[in-house]
């Protein structure tokens, strides 16, 4: 199956789809042509399968350690499993890296400790927000993919391109 070439160099062309499933992730919602909106779309229903399938796929592992006293102390950790491992890699590879914003009244130390165990926010709300929400879509209703809806807004003034609004269901 061939991609659309949509006017751009191969560079550019990959850049400009990365970035747009990227927003399209963490915003839930896009504004961009119907051609482009085609290729998002597909890019991020392929991304969001893979976080559905991977989401809850955690094994717990116990280390013996010793502490301070020199006492052995048992400790329970989650981790990914393999798979679930190799998809948020696969992931990662894909998507840009977009920083979690500052708030407003938080101060540089604050924001340091609230963002220092999240290297890639986007990755993370696929796996904890996304992936949840349409695995349980998906045993309720019986249905597989779908995760995205495209709604036509008309032509864009400068060059009567089709405009749309690309969002996750």
């Amino acid at each position: 199956m061939a991609n659309r070439k949509l006017g751009k160099p191969t560079d550019q062309r990959k850049a400009l789809l990365r970035n747009q499933v990227t927003n399209l992730i963490w915003y839930g919602r896009i504004e961009t042509t119907l051609a482009r909106a085609k290729e998002v779309s597909s890019m991020a229903e392929h991304l969001i399968t893979l976080a559905v399938r991977e989401c809850d796929n955690t094994v717990e592992v116990t280390k013996e350690t010793k502490n301070d006293k020199q006492q052995i102390v048992n400790l329970t950790v989650t981790n990914d499993a393999p798979s679930k491992l190799h998809a948020r890699r696969q992931i990662m590879r894909y998507l840009y890296n977009i920083p979690a914003a500052k708030k407003d009244d938080e101060s540089k130390k604050e924001y340091k400790e609230r963002t220092k165990d999240v290297k890639y926010p986007v990755v993370e709300k696929l796996f904890r927000e996304i992936g949840p929400k349409y695995k349980a879509r998906k045993a309720e209703k019986g249905i597989g993919g779908g995760y995205t809806r495209i709604v036509k807004m008309g032509p864009r003034r400068g060059d009567s391109a089709e405009m749309v609004i690309l969002e996750l269901v």
